[in-house]
């Protein structure tokens, strides 16, 4: 089997800049996991590469120094790189982009503690069913006038940090980078024509003269939707499925990434991150590339 690097990658500060890991961490992590490291132009912690076998001591005695030293870590094939895949698949909301957009919207009627208790339950996965859910919150937003959208993109709605230079560097890469999410599309074209997605789907709200009907058009994407979606577009390029990435942060995010063969949690809920191959907590949407050649 082939061999696993330990890399550690910093944290960020309150503006999303990268923080230095320091040579007291680096001590911490070396003593805790007795390999050594070199530091790489980026700035993580590159550590001496080992056998699968020999990884569960990294495994066990590592989060809880993350969690006190505020830095992510992931133990991946030696010699991985960007070039390794084929297709990008990000969700929107809480990922690629800073707020949820549907919480956002009731906020215009007073009614976003109501609608958030329902996003928060269904990101847990306590809500099982995404279309009720869905429906659930969009029928709260009935007579909601329609410029309160424009508002959200124009006021609240910002990317992550990171989230241009992920997108950037994968297509310089060669990946086709898509945009899925459960949200709409009305914000979900607006962030990726200002990211350079190649492709987004999204749900369509009804709108009728100049307000909100509460209802959805079209087949809701879902986190099966989203699934497939990603599923095709590798098919399209006729690569496996293992050539893809899939970024999320809620259970609805949680068909694809099982799907995808390097599934990312970002700030995600506890049930995703555990489910995911690689958890970003502490860094940037792209702290994966400070430690990958691409």
């Amino acid at each position: 089997m082939a061999k696993l690097n330990l890399v550690v990658t910093p944290g960020v500060n309150a503006q999303g800049e990268f923080q230095p890991i320091t040579e007291q961490t680096r001590q911490a992590i070396e003593q805790a996991t007795l390999l050594d490291s070199q530091v790489s132009s980026t700035g993580a912690l590159v550590f001496e590469a080992i056998s699968p076998c020999c990884a569960t001591p990294v495994r066990t005695s590592l989060p809880a120094l993350a969690q006190a030293h505020r830095f992510d870590w992931v133990l991946q094939p030696e010699g991985q790189s960007l070039a390794d895949f084929s297709v990008l698949a990000m969700d929107m909301d809480s990922t690629v982009i800073n707020i949820e957009c549907i919480d956002e919207i009731a906020d215009h009627c007073g009614k976003k503690a109501e609608v958030a208790a329902i996003t928060e339950a269904t990101m847990r996965g306590e809500i099982k069913d995404f279309n009720e859910s869905l429906t659930r919150r969009v029928a709260i937003l009935k007579d909601v006038p329609a410029n309160a959208l424009q508002e959200v993109l124009d006021q609240r709605l910002r990317p992550n940090p990171g989230a241009l230079q992920w997108v950037s560097a994968a297509k310089q890469a060669g990946l086709h980078c898509l945009l899925v999410s459960g949200g709409f599309t009305f914000f979900a074209k607006a962030v990726a024509e200002r990211l350079g997605f190649d492709a987004f789907h999204a749900n369509v709200l009804d709108i009728e003269g100049q307000a909100l009907t509460g209802r959805v058009n079209g087949e809701i994407v879902n986190g099966e939707v989203k699934k497939r979606l990603m599923l095709q577009a590798c098919a399209d390029r006729g690569v496996d499925p293992s050539r893809a990435i899939a970024v999320g942060d809620g259970a609805n995010d949680l068909p694809m990434m099982s799907a995808a063969g390097l599934s990312i949690a970002y700030r995600a809920k506890p049930a995703v991150t555990a489910q995911a191959m690689r958890a970003i907590q502490y860094g940037r949407l792209d702290s994966p590339l400070l430690g990958w050649s691409h």
